[in-house]
């Protein structure tokens, strides 16, 4: 069973940064794609970002230029540089990896971790 699990949220202030972890329990080489997720109370779910296997990433308009999505395979990690924050910012961000096993597609969460920006 794949576990996730995120570090490094917290409450930092208008126009600070941020770095998020996500560390997994298995090789994050096999994994399709994996990203990071956030939900603010009231709100759906939206996709932050995401990085392939191969490498390839995809950002929310919103963050783009501003966030950056990177992994590290050695380290079985993902991270999330978050730059120039802002109050829209503020939520719980969640990593996701989704891996296929031959004909089927699981999808995997961690429990997130709170990023707070005050202004």
């Amino acid at each position: 069973q794949v576990q996730l699990v995120e570090s490094g949220g917290g409450l930092v202030q208008v126009g600070g940064s941020l770095r998020l972890s996500c560390v997994s329990s298995e090789n994050i080489f096999t994994y399709n794609v994996m990203g990071w997720y956030r939900q603010a109370p009231d709100k759906q779910r939206e996709l932050v970002a995401s990085i392939t296997r191969a490498g390839r990433t995809q950002y929310a308009d919103s963050v783009k230029g501003r966030f950056t999505i990177s992994k590290d395979n050695a380290k079985n990690t993902v991270y999330l540089e978050m730059n120039n924050l802002n109050p829209e910012d503020t939520s719980g961000y969640l990593c996701h990896a989704r891996i296929n096993y031959g004909s089927a597609w699981n999808d995997y969460w961690g429990q997130g971790t709170q990023v707070t920006v005050s202004s």
